[in-house]
């Protein structure tokens, strides 16, 4: 068991401004602004291959839709060539991709999953 006492890092002082007409001091609390996340959409694209009951199997585990909003989904990667499924932070749409990408490599299909930035 260790008896050392712990370090104390020292802290970088503030400077305050003096108000010379009556010599009081003045801190200045700037306020710190951050930005929100970039979003980024998880695009499925079609091929000819993959069985449509697949794709919303796909889209109601890993996007968390009901049948009649995943068919609907699954019906316009059909027509179109490719659907949106979802939009959420780089790190979320990446594990999304990868989760869709993982099953239907499993299964044997080769249904495409790709994460697009969103233009805001």
């Amino acid at each position: 068991m260790s008896t050392k006492t712990p370090k104390i890092i020292p802290q970088r002082p503030v400077k305050p401004e003096v108000d010379d007409s009556n010599g009081t001091v003045l801190l200045e609390r700037r306020a710190q602004k951050t930005k929100p996340p970039k979003l980024y959409q998880v695009v499925m694209l079609n091929d000819d291959y993959t069985p449509m009951e697949f794709v919303v199997i796909m889209i109601q585990e890993y996007f968390g839709k009901d049948l009649e909003t995943a068919t609907q989904i699954m019906l316009k990667i059909h027509l179109d060539g490719r659907a949106v499924c979802g939009v959420y932070s780089r790190d979320v749409a990446v594990t999304k991709v990868n989760q869709v990408l993982d099953a239907a490599n499993k299964a044997g299909h080769p249904l495409q999953c790709v994460a697009e930035s969103v233009d805001s």
